[in-house]
C-alpha cells in the first residue's frame, strides 16, 4: 500500500506516532517489535503483553530496547506508555484497556485465547490486526460483525498468505478482471506429520515443533484457504482442495483448471505443492472483453481464459506493521469475511483414535485440519478444528475419518465454544444446499 508510508511519515514529522500493543512474544512476535522499532516511522511499539513477562521483555530486548518496565496495574500501563518507557506486562486486558494503544496485534496463534482477547478488544474500541489464523478461520465472520458494530477494524494481516492473496485479489478486480481462483504455494504436504518428524526442522529456526507440524500436515493452509474463501466469497472444488503437485511455474496452471468448473463454484480457494515461484501465492482470472483479452496477450499474459498473476513471496513480520497504519489510517482492512462462512476447517483422524482420547494442540499427533464448505460441513455436523482441542472422543475413529460434533465431549466454559455458538445460529446454512464433491 504505497500510500501508507506517507501518512506514516506525516505521523512522524507530527510526532503522533501510532501506537501499538502487542500480545504474544514468540518467534513472530520477536520479528515483529524488531520491524517496528527500527523499520517502521511513525509507529511505536509502546507494550508487549506476554504470558511470561521476561519473554516480554526478550522480544523488546531482541530489537535492541533494554529500558523496559514491568507493570502490572492500569495506571502502571498507562503511566509507563506516556513517559515513552516500553513496558511489558502478563496481563492483555491492561493492553486492551488502554488509551494509550491505537491498535493491537495478536500473534498469539491460540484460538481459545485469541478468543478472549479478540472480543475484548473489540468490546474496549480497539482496531486488532490477527496474525491468528486459526481463531479467524474459526469465528472470524462474527468477530468481523462484532467489530463493525463497535466501530473499529479486525483483520488478518499483510505478509501472511492469506492476505497476500487478498492484497492480489483487489488488484486483480481492480483492473477489471474476473478472479477465479485463488492459491497458495507450499513446499511440503504431508497429512501424517507431527512433532517428532518436525522437531529438528523446528529447532533449526527456533520454532514450536507443533507449529511447524500445523504447516506440513495441511492444517495451517487449510485455516489460511478457509479465511481467503470468507473474504472472497469463493468456495472449494472439493473436499480438502485438490491440491495438485506441480513443479513447473505457476503460470502453467493457467491450462490445468477448469473454467467452468471454477465458474460453478463462484470461484474456488486452492494450494498446489512445489511450484515455482515458491512460497509465493497466485490468482486465476478471467476477462470476457477481446479487446482486453488481445491486450494481456500482448503484455505476455496469454491467450486465457485463464490468466495467472502472482507475487513471489509473503513476508510475514516484515509487513505486519503496514495492517497497522491500514486499520488506523485509513479505516481499511487487509483480509476479513465478507459476511457468513463458505468455507469451514473439519477436524479428521490423522492415525486411529480410540474412545475417551482428549485431542492435542493442533499440529499435533491426532488429528490434521482439511477444507470442507461450510453448509455441508453445518449439515453432516463436522467439527471444527478450531474447537477440536481439548475434546474428548466418545468413539473409535479410523484414519482419515472425519470427526463429528456429536461424537466428542467439550470442555465447559470456553469462549470459542460460545462464540462459535452464536456464529452459527447467524449464519445458519440453508436446509437444501447441493451436495459437495468429498
Amino acid at each position: 500500500m504505497i500510500i501508507i508510508d506517507r501518512l506514516l511519515q506525516e505521523r512522524a514529522e507530527q510526532g503522533r506516532p501510532i501506537r501499538v500493543g502487542m500480545i504474544g512474544a514468540g518467534f513472530m512476535g520477536r520479528g515483529v517489535a524488531n520491524q517496528i522499532t527500527h523499520s517502521v516511522n511513525g509507529m511505536e511499539l509502546v507494550a508487549i503483553a506476554n504470558r511470561s513477562v521476561d519473554r516480554a521483555a526478550a522480544a523488546f530486548a531482541y530489537a535492541g530496547v533494554e529500558n523496559t518496565v514491568t507493570v502490572s496495574t492500569q495506571d502502571g500501563l498507562d503511566q509507563a506508555i506516556a513517559s515513552g518507557r516500553p513496558a511489558v506486562t502478563d496481563d492483555p486486558f491492561l493492553l486492551i484497556r488502554s488509551p494509550g494503544i491505537d491498535c493491537l496485534i495478536d500473534v498469539t496463534g491460540a484460538v481459545e485465547f485469541g478468543a478472549q482477547i479478540s472480543v475484548a478488544a473489540i468490546g474496549n474500541g480497539k482496531h486488532l490486526v490477527s496474525m491468528n489464523a486459526e481463531l479467524d478461520a474459526t469465528v472470524g465472520p462474527l468477530l468481523k460483525r462484532k467489530a463493525d458494530a463497535a466501530g473499529v477494524i479486525f483483520t488478518g494481516s499483510d505478509g501472511d498468505q492469506p492476505g497476500v492473496q487478498m492484497n492480489l485479489f483487489r488488484f486483480v478486480k481492480s483492473i477489471g478482471l474476473t478472479p477465479l481462483l485463488c492459491g497458495n504455494v507450499k513446499g511440503l504436504q504431508d497429512r501424517f506429520r507431527n512433532p517428532t518428524t518436525q522437531a529438528e526442522f523446528a529447532a533449526k529456526w527456533g520454532q514450536n515443533p507443533y507449529m511447524v507440524t500445523s504447516f506440513a500436515d495441511g492444517t495451517k493452509i487449510s485455516f489460511e484457504q478457509a479465511i481467503v474463501a470468507n473474504a472472497t466469497g469463493m468456495s472449494i472444488l472439493q473436499r480438502g482442495m485438490t491440491g495438485r503437485d506441480h513443479l513447473g511455474h505457476v503460470d502453467e496452471l493457467t491450462g490445468m483448471f477448469d473454467v467452468e468448473a471454477l465458474r460453478a463454484v463462484g470461484g474456488a480457494v486452492d494450494y498446489v505443492v512445489g511450484s515455482k515461484p515458491g512460497p509465493g501465492v497466485f490468482v486465476l482470472a478471467t476477462h470476457d472483453d477481446p479487446k482486453q483479452q488481445h491486450y494481456l496477450n500482448l503484455y505476455k499474459l496469454g491467450t486465457g481464459p485463464l490468466y495467472s498473476f502472482y507475487t513471489p513471496y509473503h513476508l510475514c513480520h516484515f509487513e505486519v506493521p503496514l495492517s497497522v497504519a491500514r486499520a488506523v489510517l485509513v479505516k481499511d482492512s487487509v483480509i476479513q469475511a465478507l459476511s457468513g462462512p463458505k468455507v469451514e476447517v473439519i477436524t479428521t483422524a490423522k492415525r486411529a483414535l480410540s474412545a475417551g482420547e482428549t485431542i492435542d494442540e493442533l499440529g499435533g499427533y491426532m488429528t490434521y485440519g482439511q477444507c470442507e464448505r461450510y453448509d455441508v460441513a453445518a449439515r453432516q455436523r463436522l467439527l471444527p478444528m478450531g474447537q477440536a482441542a481439548g475434546c474428548r472422543l466418545k468413539r473409535f475413529f479410523a484414519v482419515d475419518e472425519p470427526i463429528g460434533i456429536d461424537d466428542v465431549e467439550f470442555p465447559q466454559g470456553r469462549t470459542i465454544d460460545r462464540l462459535r455458538k452464536e456464529q452459527d445460529a447467524i449464519f445458519a446454512p440453508a436446509e437444501k444446499a447441493p451436495a459437495a464433491v468429498s
